[in-house]
């Protein structure tokens, strides 16, 4: 886990970082208006990820508007998440050191006027600028969310402000398709930008009304380990964007994406180098190996894997077999985004009485029967074939993030929430480019293969292909110069019709691999300990 040298040390487990630095922690006062400070910090989370989501889906207006190309473009959504990557790790330092309040205040005022600003940029390079100062901005409000609802929260409602949390990056993630859709339709690009924008005043002000003012803590700069926080930084970042090019430059046939790896590999080694050498190392490392600590870090980068089923595969369907546009795709993705209302109050409750295991296997057994179900894909499929899916798909997402979210925090003190909110952002952000990547490389080289095997199948002067042939000229004929120019539009349109079924079995491929997953991930599960003694999170900090 990532930590800093100022965290005091659990009475129940070894502390993150360096004991002789506990001392430098002052316990933050408790907010006497802790509902609108957590407003804020949900806000921030929502923020953080809707940004990123609609610009994805955006991407290809904000390259017009730009007269960037393809490649060019694809480094628009790289460029804010990896300034999120650069300043993630470094989250709970900056929370300590100035207070989560000034830092938060500090990156919701830049986050506004960089995204204000950036739909006027006059070329890409601007564009990449402001996108890249968005993601260092909007860096710390995940991070900073968690330890705020630890922190302040009365110890009743925390559970309740951790399943919020886990409502709102459901609810970021899957209704960006349709506010991208309604902007584009309606008003125009620059709002694919500027929503987030005018959000972030809102959240300034229940910063301002609902988190307690904090003293700075500059004695800490003179012995931070500055080297174990660049050396980390810059490492994940290097990867992260090797990971997210990677698959449109080819991997290691790319020199590119071959420098990326080798300096950010070189650069964690570096760091996990210093860090067990360093007689004050920003990471205890072998704390961070200990206990639940490994399985549950992996479980938060895994969940982010498995749940690329509805915001990846289903778009991608949508998009490339059945041509559906953003706002199309948003009515499908709406049933994953919609009960999360219902479900977060729900799945909080639960957990006050149930071990966070128990539903953590049941969100992955309803997520792993979603991929089951999704696996019986067609080219037929639209928005009522995925409903079934999708509500289950729904269900287990709440009840997954939600849990291990909750039994991680089980396991800290609530001044180790700040560290916590860093390492969740960073195997947040991690487990979903690693499964993106993978997800991605495998459809391509699924729909390659499926692609040549159907076709073996498609013989020139067969019966079933002349008369397939036919009909398409026959179709095409009245729209077509002559009868070479019809015969020329049937052969693409044939051949289209063998690319969308190659597409399909590469989905449903998908879909099964994500299936394996959740049987990987639920056998895992038998190695989780139970969470050390001591009283749940809240009470530790009303008690004190």
């Amino acid at each position: 886990m990532i930590g800093q040298g100022s965290l005091t040390p659990s009475p129940r487990s070894h502390s993150l970082c360096h004991p002789d630095d506990n001392a430098a922690q002052v316990r933050p006062p408790i907010s006497t208006r802790p509902l609108v400070g957590t407003i804020a910090v949900l806000l921030g989370s929502v923020i953080s990820t809707l940004d990123n989501r609609i610009t994805s889906f955006g991407l290809a207006d904000v390259e017009g508007a730009v007269h960037a190309g393809f490649d060019e473009g694809a480094w628009i959504t790289t460029a804010f998440t990896v300034g999120q990557m650069l300043v993630g790790p470094a989250s709970a330092w900056l929370g300590v050191v100035f207070g989560p309040r000034r830092v938060l205040m500090f990156g919701a005022a830049v986050f506004a006027i960089s995204n204000l600003l950036l739909p006027l940029s006059p070329n890409l390079r601007f564009v990449l600028a402001f996108q890249l100062i968005s993601g260092l901005s909007s860096g710390t409000f995940i991070p900073l969310t968690i330890g705020f609802v630890v922190q302040n929260l009365p110890a009743r409602l925390v559970v309740y402000g951790i399943s919020a949390y886990a409502m709102n990056l459901e609810l970021s993630l899957n209704i960006a398709s349709s506010i991208e859709g309604w902007f584009t339709d309606n008003w125009s690009w620059p709002w694919i930008f500027w929503d987030t924008a005018l959000l972030a005043p809102l959240m300034l002000v229940c910063i301002h009304f609902g988190m307690p003012r904090q003293a700075s803590n500059k004695e800490l700069l003179k012995t931070t380990d500055w080297a174990g926080i660049l050396f980390a930084s810059l490492g994940l970042s290097l990867v992260y964007a090797a990971l997210d090019q990677g698959n449109r430059l080819d991997w290691l046939n790319s020199g590119l994406i071959t420098g990326l790896l080798l300096a950010g590999v070189i650069l964690i080694i570096a760091f996990v180098a210093h860090e067990l050498t360093h007689d004050r190392p920003w990471i205890n490392l072998r704390f961070a190996a200990s206990g639940n600590i490994p399985l549950l870090g992996l479980y938060i980068s895994f969940f982010r894997f498995i749940s690329l089923s509805t915001s990846y595969i289903i778009p991608q369907y949508l998009a490339t077999v059945q041509n559906y546009r953003a706002l199309e795709i948003g009515s499908v993705l709406i049933w994953i985004a919609m009960p999360q209302f219902l479900l977060a109050p729900i799945i909080a409750t639960i957990l006050r009485f149930v071990d966070a295991r128990i539903t953590l296997a049941l969100g992955f057994c309803l997520i792993g029967l979603a991929c089951l179900l999704g696996g019986q894909l067609t080219d037929q499929w639209a928005v009522g074939d995925f409903l079934p899916s999708l509500i289950i798909q729904a269900v287990g997402q709440s009840f997954g993030l939600t849990s291990v979210v909750w039994f991680a925090i089980k396991h800290l003190q609530p001044t180790e929430a700040l560290t916590f909110g860093a390492v969740l952002q960073t195997g947040r952000l991690f487990g979903a480019e690693l499964g993106l990547a993978f997800v991605q490389t495998v459809v391509r080289t699924r729909e390659q293969t499926y692609s040549n095997l159907v076709g073996l199948h498609v013989v020139t002067g067969a019966n079933s292909v002349v008369t397939r042939l036919e009909e398409y000229g026959a179709a095409v004929f009245g729209r077509s110069i002559g009868e070479a120019a019809a015969q020329a539009r049937a052969i693409a349109l044939l051949a289209q019709t063998l690319r969308r079924q190659a597409y399909v079995l590469a989905y449903i491929d998908a879909f099964m691999i994500m299936g394996v997953g959740v049987i990987v991930g639920l056998v895992l599960m038998i190695f989780l300990r139970n969470p050390p003694a001591g009283p749940a999170p809240g009470e530790q900090r009303l008690s004190s």
